[in-house]
């Protein structure tokens, strides 16, 4: 293809999705044990998307959930929650951290953390949250990862 018919097709493409990049989609698994070896995570823990983007949180093993940690999400943000053994499709449209958690086995550190643009303003908020000890552990090995 020429370059003056690339340029023509890539304007073309553009002005087809508004100018705007295409949202994507990520997978988080719930499992017993990740392939580090610890018991009860998310598979990725620590997701950096863009406003936009879904996550769809899988459960590979039996008697996990997924939903949003109580006050450790952004400002206007909303809180989901997963039921037990089912799948959950959350899109993030506001930027910042997202902490969330499998309920049966929030005490036992099964904790995700999920960075939504360039934002981390309210990391400072989620750092004053009391948690699980064990939570809180494995939360701050994520908000190490943030960009």
């Amino acid at each position: 293809m020429s370059g003056i018919r690339f340029a023509v097709a890539l304007a073309c493409a553009l002005a087809a999705t508004g100018g705007t990049a295409i949202a994507a989609d990520y997978e988080v698994l719930m499992v017993n044990k990740d392939s580090d070896g610890r018991s009860m995570q998310f598979e990725p823990a620590f997701l950096h998307v863009e406003p936009g983007d879904t996550v769809t949180f899988i459960p590979q093993d039996k008697g996990h959930n997924s939903e949003t940690i109580l006050d450790m999400l952004p400002e206007g943000a909303e809180m989901w929650k997963g039921r037990t053994n089912e799948a959950i499709e959350v899109t993030f449209t506001v930027e910042g951290l997202y902490a969330y958690k499998c309920m049966p086995h929030f005490a036992m550190a099964m904790v995700g953390l999920i960075q939504v643009g360039d934002s981390t303003a309210n990391m400072a908020d989620l750092l004053e949250q009391r948690l699980p000890p064990r939570a809180q552990a494995r939360l701050a090995e994520l908000f190490a990862l943030t960009k």
